[in-house]
């Protein structure tokens, strides 16, 4: 039987010191390297095109998924996937923004999956959504799941001979790990022909329920993501007349699904100490574990939210290298009922420190 009393807790020196947020109205930079401001100005930066000539070792390309509904994906091919021999496998990136602003054009995403591309040395697929309040819930999680059909049943240009979407990741960061959530139940209903779901990579996922959190509360003000905005896109995404603690949102309350007898692939949740997110990525860790599924949490105590979207950032380095280990365990895991059932028995949750 499943013990959920255990707890493994990895503890390592920090790089960065904490992060001051009330000093971010007044200076330029703060002392961990996150210039005030930045964010925000990168939600609206200028679009990058892709590119058909390597640039930081990665080339890139725009398919078409349904141009009825303006979807496509922007794909990353890493010149060293293209020269390995073995199997590269593919990870579908779904972009943050609150379900109102981004896209895989925006030069942070457009650096991002380009980085983690070159750096895990996989095939990166970052997938477009409509935009609310126009397209409300659920149409992006149709266009994500039209996105994953479209993978598993067309012939690709740019998709080399040893990308392999059997070895497939869903990943997303904020608004984008809400998607990745929602996609994996999907696809725990849908039959793919070639498409086999390893993992799933949670950064800072969004989720929220009416009942607010402590760190709700106590970051309610934090520049990056405020209370305020965060209530702004809940209510711009949602159907109409619906609250925070609809599926979509609180995905472990009374509503939502029961996924303890669905399959669902095994997960790494990422969260940081000083976003107002952190306490619902730590209930979705629990629920996780709860709910009998394989799941490891990370959480960088120093760090805002979006810290990865500046690489000089030390945690950002950090963060790509558990990415890393976590697909290099998956892919050359043997899945079996034994080793499944043993991996539930040791929920990990690693404190960087």
């Amino acid at each position: 039987m499943r013990n959920a009393s255990i707890l493994f807790s990895i503890s390592i020196q920090s790089p960065t010191p904490p992060f001051m947020i009330p000093q971010m109205a007044n200076i330029e930079e703060s002392s961990h390297g996150v210039p005030r401001g930045a964010f925000m100005e990168a939600l609206f930066a200028e679009k990058a095109p892709p590119s058909s000539t390597p640039v930081n070792g990665v080339v890139s390309s725009d398919v078409t998924v349904d141009p009825s509904r303006s979807l496509w994906f922007r794909l990353y091919v890493p010149t060293s996937a293209v020269a390995a021999a073995d199997a590269v496998p593919v990870v579908v990136y779904y972009h943050g923004g609150g379900f109102v602003v981004n896209s895989p054009h925006r030069k942070p995403y457009d650096d991002l999956c380009r980085g983690l591309a070159r750096e895990l040395s996989a095939i990166v697929l970052s997938a477009t959504h409509r935009m609310a309040p126009e397209h409300r819930c659920p149409a992006q999680y149709d266009d994500g799941f039209e996105t994953l059909k479209f993978i598993d049943g067309s012939k690709i240009d740019g998709f080399p001979p040893n990308a392999d979407i059997g070895k497939c990741f869903l990943a997303g960061d904020s608004s984008g790990g809400n998607m990745s959530h929602h996609m994996a139940v999907r696809a725990a209903k849908h039959e793919f022909q070639k498409v086999r779901i390893l993992g799933i990579i949670f950064i800072q996922p969004f989720f929220g329920a009416e009942k607010r959190s402590e760190s709700e509360l106590e970051f309610e003000w934090n520049p990056i993501v405020t209370l305020e905005r965060v209530d702004f896109v809940w209510k711009q995404f949602l159907p109409e007349g619906s609250n925070r603690d609809h599926p979509a949102v609180n995905v472990f309350g009374s509503k939502s699904k029961d996924i303890s007898r669905i399959p669902f692939p095994a997960t790494l949740v990422v969260t940081s100490g000083l976003d107002l997110l952190r306490d619902s990525s730590r209930r979705y860790y629990e629920w996780l574990i709860k709910s009998g599924k394989e799941a490891k949490l990370i959480e960088y105590p120093n760090m805002p939210h979006a810290f990865y979207a500046f690489p000089h950032v030390p945690e950002a380095r950090m963060l790509i290298n558990e990415i890393k280990e976590f697909i290099s365990e998956r892919t050359s895991l043997t899945t079996t009922t034994q080793t499944t059932i043993a991996i539930h028995n040791t929920p990990k949750r690693c404190v960087v420190m």
